[in-house]
């Protein structure tokens, strides 16, 4: 996304940046939620032709990852600006518990 802020004091000036930066930002949701479907047709296809678990579990865990980044950044307005600090948080939470899951793994299976 390469558009600038608008400073000026013109409403109507304004008006197009923010018709500009809202269509784009439609764009990007509508393409992103297009891919989370096409990676949820891939699991299910995958389950559906009945591979290997040793196959499928990775490929869902990778596919529920990625749309875990889509929703963040495209759904939940991540990638825009202000939004450093629950970034900050979301992402501290996330090394809280995959710390945590890997210490009861190491637990248990050590």
């Amino acid at each position: 996304m390469t558009t600038n802020q608008s400073n000026s004091d013109n409403p109507r000036l304004n008006l197009e940046y923010r018709k500009k930066r809202n269509a784009e930002d439609m764009k990007m949701q509508v393409v992103s939620f297009a891919m989370m479907l096409f990676l949820t047709l891939i699991a299910f296809f995958a389950v559906y032709q009945e591979f290997s678990g040793w196959y499928i579990m990775p490929v869902i865990v990778l596919l529920a990852v990625v749309q875990v980044i889509f929703q963040l950044y495209y759904f939940m307005h991540m990638n825009h600006k202000g939004h450093t600090i629950p970034a900050f948080f979301l992402y501290s939470g996330v090394l809280v518990a995959l710390l945590t899951i890997l210490a009861f793994v190491t637990i248990i299976w050590w």
